[in-house]
């Protein structure tokens, strides 16, 4: 069995590289496969003859997305339309890994699979554009819509985390203005890598929410990284419109698993397990 794992130096591209180990893995990235490009991609899978496809790759910078929505289209929806198309050429399955920003943020409590998506920002768009493709296209698939990625290796769309940019910036500044508004599950790339291996493995397809356990918003993650680093940073609570942000983001986008508990696979700790690793992982002072 052969997989390709596509964005496989992103952020979480690299982690489901390092958990599938020689596992008859091909990592590709950026310049090796242009998924905007129909000819590229059927020339790459041709060559390659993959069983599975994990597409990690995606433009997620949501505010260059909303300044640029057509290329945000042009990878996000129809690059993954090209994956899937070439996926069922070539009898493939595909992962795809999706957002909480397909949902506008109305409900109180987490969603899940069965809700209705309603982005409300262009990148909740063109991904859920691309959801649409794959459904259409490829029977063979899983989706995979997860929340507030973070992880030891660097985002190519945003240049760093949540959790690493704080850090840096009680470096050099006494305070630190944090949204409170904004409630969400901060996801670790590792735990979410283990769980994509260990679900691609069944035959259970479909779309699912991945993320770890529990919910906060970002001024409370920034909380709790300062409070396990043991480090005094005043911290100040500002809402979304003080943010001054040209993005409109849902309030809350807190995911619930409940598709990975149907089949039983559903043992992703709480958040704050994973930051602590993570800070571990990455030799910060504890």
């Amino acid at each position: 069995m052969k997989t390709i794992i596509i964005g496989a130096n992103g952020q979480l591209g690299s982690d489901i590289v390092e958990v599938f180990g020689n596992d008859n893995v091909v990592p590709l990235t950026h310049s090796d496969i242009e998924i905007t490009d129909t000819d590229f991609v059927n020339h790459v899978f041709k060559k390659f003859k993959p069983n599975k496809v994990i597409n990690a790759a995606a433009l997620s910078n949501v505010s260059e997305c909303e300044k640029n929505p057509k290329k945000a289209f042009e990878i996000n929806a129809l690059g993954v339309r090209n994956l899937a198309i070439a996926c069922r050429e070539v009898g493939a399955t595909l992962l795809h890994i999706s957002t909480d920003y397909v949902f506008n943020g109305s409900k109180c409590t987490p969603y899940t699979e069965n809700d209705l998506p309603n982005p409300l920002n262009v990148y909740g768009v063109v991904k859920l554009a691309g959801e649409h493709f794959i459904k259409a296209i490829l029977e063979k698939h899983f989706i995979v819509r997860t929340s507030g990625l973070y992880g030891a290796h660097p985002c190519r769309s945003k240049g760093g985390n949540f959790v690493d940019k704080v850090i840096a910036m009680s470096k050099r500044q006494k305070e630190i203005r944090v949204v409170y508004d904004e409630v969400l599950t901060p996801t670790y790339t590792r735990d979410l890598a283990i769980k994509i291996k260990e679900l691609i493995e069944t035959d259970k397809y479909g779309t699912y929410h991945i993320t770890n356990r529990g919910e906060c918003s970002w001024y409370e993650f920034a909380q709790a990284i300062f409070s396990f680093l043991k480090t005094n940073i005043k911290l100040i609570r500002i809402g979304q419109k003080e943010f001054m942000s040209s993005v409109k983001r849902p309030a809350y986008s807190v995911l619930a698993n409940e598709k990975l508990k149907t089949i039983g696979i559903d043992t992703l700790r709480p958040w704050q397990e994973a930051l602590k690793d993570y800070l571990r992982e990455k030799s910060y002072s504890m």
